[in-house]
């Protein structure tokens, strides 16, 4: 093999050389170095709020309240440098409490407050508190309250009144502003007039037992779309049940017992097909029970006790077993198919005799207190506490199911 011509030797010489010269003709430059100023890092969250505001502070001391770890028996917010109540509840207050103006307007931040076995004399609220509150709760509470003093909560949405007198000229007064109410009780509270013609569409809660409210059922009533719950019980109510409240598709719970309704049942309620308790007990309803009762696959609760219904009882056995309470007794002319239904059943309604009417009624048991259990429901140790409960129907602080 000849050995490569002279140029050639002379052109691999001159490629070496630039070849090892070439990483320090590009080596890159050091990078700046970051001014000696950092700027601030982002912000991280604690995980300790901040502390409560002092006047808010003040003032729970000035309510006799606990005043450490406030904020994590409480809602606060997480404002800087302090945090401030968004809820507070009262309850089993001593003599010695008193809610004084300024400890009042240190408190304007709440959005729900509630009382609860708390005597003390009320207080003017001041107007931030008044416009801030969402949610208001008061039971055995505030010993009275007035119309006017409630009415001027017109952010509320839930309002909850029990056992305190409320004096107020009318219903409406109280609620004509409270367009963003969802929820309403009050109840045991001495309430009398009407309820009103005109109340906002979109109540999901109306709870105006044990009170002392005459007329009818009027339409704004049932033209609540979303009302789930209706609790009228325990008032001097009269004329007949709406065929319109059929129209009333989301109730869950029905209470119109212990007034003085009359008619029948409307046979529109068959469309309330999410029904779960219904209570008609205690009025003058007459006719006979509608047959729709068989296909709420949802009820549990039925009580039809002590009115003027008559004819033979429309239910089947499946019924009576999704049941957890009937109580039809106290309808003299009612009676109940004993080929249908068992007599084991203490319905306390006769047999039907061929005719339909009821049997002459057995010979009276030698203990009262048992026949008087066996005639309002087939269920002994539901009717012996119901006895008990003066508060009828269902309600959102006392569920009965």
């Amino acid at each position: 093999m000849k050995p490569p011509p002279p140029f050639l030797l002379l052109l691999l010489l001159l490629l070496v050389t630039t070849a090892s010269a070439a990483p320090n003709a590009t080596k890159t430059l050091p990078p700046t170095p970051a001014p000696t100023s950092s700027p601030t890092p982002p912000a991280v969250a604690s995980s300790h709020p901040s502390p409560l505001d002092p006047k808010q502070v003040r003032a729970l001391q000035s309510l006799n309240l606990p005043t450490r770890n406030v904020c994590s028996l409480n809602q606060c917010d997480s404002s800087k440098p302090f945090s401030h109540l968004l809820s507070l509840h009262l309850s089993n207050c001593s003599d010695d409490v008193s809610l004084s103006s300024t400890a009042l307007k240190s408190l304007s931040t709440l959005q729900n407050l509630s009382f609860l076995n708390c005597p003390i004399a009320p207080i003017r609220f001041p107007n931030d508190l008044s416009l801030s509150l969402h949610s208001f709760s008061c039971i055995r509470s505030l010993r009275h309250l007035s119309g006017v003093f409630l009415a001027r909560f017109v952010n509320l949405t839930d309002l909850t009144i029990v056992n305190v007198p409320v004096n107020t000229s009318g219903l409406y007064v109280i609620f004509g502003n409270m367009h963003k109410l969802r929820s309403v009780t009050i109840s045991n509270g001495s309430l009398t007039g009407y309820i009103p013609k005109h109340l906002h569409s979109n109540l999901t809660h109306i709870d105006f037992s044990g009170n002392q409210l005459k007329g009818n059922i009027p339409t704004s009533v049932t033209l609540m779309e979303n009302l789930e719950l209706l609790n009228l019980s325990s008032n001097k109510l009269n004329g007949e049940i709406p065929s319109s409240i059929g129209d009333l598709i989301a109730l869950k719970n029905v209470s119109l017992s212990s007034n003085s309704f009359s008619g029948s049942i409307p046979e529109s309620m068959a469309s309330l097909t999410d029904l779960v308790h219904l209570d008609l007990s205690s009025n003058q309803l007459n006719g006979t029970i509608p047959k729709f009762f068989s296909e709420m696959k949802k009820l549990r609760y039925l009580n039809l006790q002590n009115n003027n219904l008559h004819g033979v009882l429309p239910f089947n056995a499946s019924l009576i077993k999704r049941l957890a309470v009937l109580k039809v007794g106290g309808n003299s002319n009612l009676c109940y198919n004993h080929t249908v239904l068992s007599s084991k059943l203490k319905l306390g309604v006769a047999p039907c005799d061929k005719h339909g009417l009821p049997m002459s009624p057995p010979p009276a048991k030698d203990d009262s207190s048992d026949s008087e259990d066996d005639s309002s429901d087939y269920d002994d140790s539901d009717d012996n506490s119901s006895k008990k409960e003066h508060h009828h129907g269902p309600n959102k602080l006392y569920p009965l199911i």
